[in-house]
């Protein structure tokens, strides 16, 4: 790596809240490293930029060149990007060779909660890429999958209203609650309930909101729809007409009665055949019902004309 220094900006750590990652007396100085030695790490929070975001930026480093260094760390004879995914994409279209960089060592899971925290608190991430993002740094905080953190708050959640007892280790919770406390935006609790059901939307919502095409509550509306293809017609229409949250509810409600017509349809032939094998008809009294039931339906009918 070059030795040529670069004027320092503020340090990134004075950008986290709660989040001690570092030693009070780091202080590692920038310098440049070729841009083919920097790699993107296996696990991003963020995944979709904004098209116009970038190319502003874009516009601003072919004009000024990089003004912030790449945060990164050392792994083996290349360095992985921790934070400034942005600036290093904008970077290799402009077409520099090198960039400014800090270099300090790093844990996976020091990595991971910088880039997660310095996202959630520069620009938010798009409610899918939060969850997923704050699941990954529990996993590795824990020790385990993302699967099993679930089970875990879940866990909680009863403990915490006095359903279970025992069935969370003290370290666990502890730690949980340290992760929420550095992030400073949820609690275990409200993340469980609010944020994690994103995950059971159909896959394409869930794609939909993590490009940021469509917000969260018109994202949950249309998912409303069992239809497939008619939640993927209005997801569409939603997305290129930028159709209102009323709007969508409208066409959600309209959707709903055809629905509800079917399965009242399937519950009617359901029935007709239950009464044909059934032995109602050896009954006088209920055989007279039936009898009623019938000339009310075909009343029903004649109504029509």
């Amino acid at each position: 790596m070059s030795t040529r220094r670069v004027t320092r900006p503020p340090a990134e750590r004075s950008k986290l809240k709660n989040v001690a990652l570092f030693s009070a007396d780091d202080d590692a100085v920038p310098s440049t490293v070729a841009l083919d030695k920097i790699t993107l790490p296996s696990t991003q929070p963020r995944r979709y930029f904004d098209k116009e975001a970038m190319q502003s930026l874009v516009e601003s480093v072919k004009k000024d060149g990089i003004l912030q260094p790449l945060l990164v760390r050392p792994v083996g004879d290349k360095y992985e990007l921790v934070a400034g995914e942005r600036r290093y994409r904008a970077a290799q279209e402009v077409g520099l060779s090198e960039v400014p960089v800090t270099v300090r060592a790093m844990s996976d899971e020091q990595a991971v909660q910088y880039a997660l925290t310095e996202n959630l608190q520069r620009e938010d991430l798009n409610p899918v890429e939060e969850v997923e993002g704050i699941l990954q740094l529990l996993a590795i905080k824990l020790g385990t999958d993302r699967e099993a953190v679930i089970s875990l708050l879940n866990k909680l959640a009863k403990v915490k209203r006095g359903l279970a007892d025992n069935v969370v280790r003290p370290e666990e919770q502890l730690l949980v609650e340290e992760v929420f406390a550095a992030i400073g935006r949820l609690s275990p609790e409200s993340f469980r309930t609010h944020r994690l059901p994103l995950l059971n939307l159909p896959g394409d919502i869930l794609e939909a909101l993590r490009s940021g095409s469509i917000e969260y509550t018109k994202a949950k509306e249309i998912a409303k729809l069992d239809s497939e293809s008619e939640r993927t017609a209005l997801l569409e229409e939603a997305i290129a007409r930028s159709l209102s949250l009323s709007q969508i509810r409208e066409r959600v409600k309209a959707g709903k009665p055809a629905k509800e017509t079917e399965e009242l349809q399937n519950r009617f032939d359901t029935t007709i055949k239950q009464i044909k094998k059934s032995s109602v008809w050896k009954n006088p009294k209920k055989r007279k019902k039936l009898e009623s039931l019938l000339a009310q339906m075909e009343a029903l009918i004649a109504g029509e004309d």
